[in-house]
């Protein structure tokens, strides 16, 4: 199994050094990459397994098979199931850059698409409305370019910071948003990691290695049952 962590920041100019907790102003949108750039096909006999997401997804601090998108990846080789792996993680990424971007990353269709967006936009305050909006756009271009893919909202949640009522109505987006498009939900990606100061870097938001294998735990027990064997 080949697993891919896309050079994102490279071609499109829109990584940040990691998520920003304070406000800042939204990426401008990324200019389409030309088609000569994009990933490269996946082999017949292999399904695309996707994810996308911020600087979580990226595995921002350690190496990339530390993070749990890379550590799926080694999971479903050690099985030997026909999926390729993509990490199209992008460090500082909102989710108005993800819609941004989603376009160009699925020039080729997903078997399995993991959307692991909206922390940033909670931790920098933004409207949950345009949050909202932006992971719709995202599905219905998921939708639209991969028919068939199947769709794992990854939640989310932010300490209250910006008031108990924005981190309660932020937590219950994801809810939402997977109810109303049938989408299979991961209920918050940092169970038993988010607020622990030894499973996380000196940051308090990046997952240590040892963070992220628990993460990959929680990813794995929603993944497993979408996951087709080998035939």
């Amino acid at each position: 199994m080949k697993f891919l962590h896309l050079p994102l920041a490279a071609l499109l100019g829109l990584a940040l050094t990691a998520c920003n907790a304070g406000p800042t102003a939204e990426k401008p949108a990324a200019a389409e990459a030309p088609a000569a750039n994009a990933p490269a096909a996946t082999p017949a006999t292999k399904k695309r397994l996707l994810f996308f997401g911020n600087s979580l997804t990226a595995g921002y601090g350690v190496e990339p098979e530390q993070a749990f998108a890379g550590l799926i990846g080694q999971k479903i080789d050690s099985l030997g199931l026909p999926y390729e792996v993509i990490n199209a993680g992008l460090s500082g990424e909102t989710t108005a850059g993800g819609r941004s971007r989603v376009g160009w990353i699925l020039k080729q269709p997903v078997d399995i698409f993991v959307l692991e967006l909206g922390g940033n936009d909670g931790l920098r305050g933004l409207p949950l409305s345009a949050t909202r909006e932006n992971l719709q756009g995202i599905i219905d271009t998921v939708r639209r370019r991969s028919p068939g893919a199947q769709i794992v909202l990854a939640g989310m949640q932010i300490p209250p910071n910006m008031g108990q009522s924005y981190a309660k109505d932020f937590k219950a987006l994801y809810q939402e948003m997977a109810i109303k498009n049938h989408l299979v939900l991961i209920p918050f990606l940092l169970a038993g990691v988010g607020g622990d100061r030894a499973l996380n870097q000196a940051d308090g938001i990046h997952p240590t290695p040892a963070g992220h294998r628990i993460v990959a735990r929680t990813v794995w027990a929603v993944l497993q049952p979408l996951l087709v064997p080998k035939s």
